[in-house]
């Protein structure tokens, strides 16, 4: 520690800014996620379950030429960047906070910020490598919908960082106040799958009730697919949307709003969470988990 003049001692500065310790962390994860085999197989399975939907999905879209299975293929493209988002990443904080990870942040300078840059690296990694597979594979294996042109993966491109924007802290919010791994994903899935039917994911929007149409409209997946659609297939399909056009303008203006709710929620819930932590509360959670039979002694 250097002395300033005059005798007093300056302050020691952390060793590095928490952007900078998040991303290191973060690249750390990310190797040992390429490491282990079982949770590569996870991001697998996804586009495998896609695969099988667009061989057997058949007809075009109601009042289009696009194949049904196009649009949902881009549909089940954007719930891919959903889930792992608002189920996978919760699983993922909720499952370290169990075993100590936020007490351990507590003592950490810039421990929270640092900890939830480092998952959204994680996820947005996983997000976009299984996005770019999923497009590629069923391109080739089932000539699924491809970007029509320059502007259209531009449009991939920025549906995709705002979708992933909206929904990787709101996932961090959720992990945040979930009460363990076991009932999670018992948690999640539910209003998830109720999201995945009613949003115009896997059949056309227009098909289901106005009054579901609005209610779905206030959440990110109808907007994120309605997003991916627009890059994925050809105009004509315009038609099938509940206005008659993309509304590419709105898309953006809601997963912004979304995205802004979720920053502003994720960091003081993490933090709430973190100051709640103590070392008798991990080994009572522990100890119960035991009892239940859920771990091992």
């Amino acid at each position: 520690m250097n002395d300033a003049p005059g005798g007093t001692a300056e302050p020691r500065r952390p060793t590095r800014p928490y952007w900078r310790a998040g991303l290191l962390r973060g690249g750390i994860e990310l190797r040992h996620l390429l490491r282990n085999p079982k949770e590569m197989s996870g991001q697998l399975t996804n586009v495998v379950v896609a695969l099988l939907i667009a061989a057997y999905v058949s007809g075009e879209v109601p009042g289009t030429d696009t194949p049904m299975a196009h649009l949902v293929l881009a549909g089940f493209a954007a719930y891919l960047l959903f889930q792992i988002g608002l189920i996978s990443l919760p699983q993922m904080l909720v499952t370290e906070r169990e075993e100590g990870a936020l007490l351990r942040l507590r003592a950490t300078p810039g421990g929270i910020p640092a900890y939830l840059i480092a998952k959204c690296l994680l996820v947005v990694v996983m997000a976009v490598g299984s996005l770019g597979l999923l497009v590629a594979a069923t391109a080739l294996l089932v000539d699924g919908p491809l970007p029509g042109g320059p502007g259209d993966w531009l449009t991939l491109l920025w549906v995709t960082t705002l979708g992933l924007l909206a929904v990787v802290p709101l996932g961090a919010a959720l992990g945040a106040v979930l009460p363990n791994p076991r009932e999670a994903l018992a948690l999640i899935m539910l209003p998830t799958m109720g999201l995945l039917f009613t949003s115009g994911a896997v059949f056309p929007i227009t098909s289901l009730p106005v009054l579901v149409q609005q209610a779905a409209a206030v959440f990110p997946l109808k907007w994120m697919a309605q997003g991916l659609r627009s890059a994925l297939l050809p105009d004509s399909a315009r038609a099938a949307e509940a206005a008659g056009s993309w509304e590419l303008p709105m898309v953006a203006l809601v997963l912004t709003a979304w995205a802004v709710i979720g920053f502003l929620l994720a960091i003081p819930l993490l933090r709430r969470a973190a100051r709640r932590e103590s070392g008798s509360r991990l080994t009572a959670r522990h100890r119960k988990a035991v009892r239940s039979g859920a771990v091992l002694a």
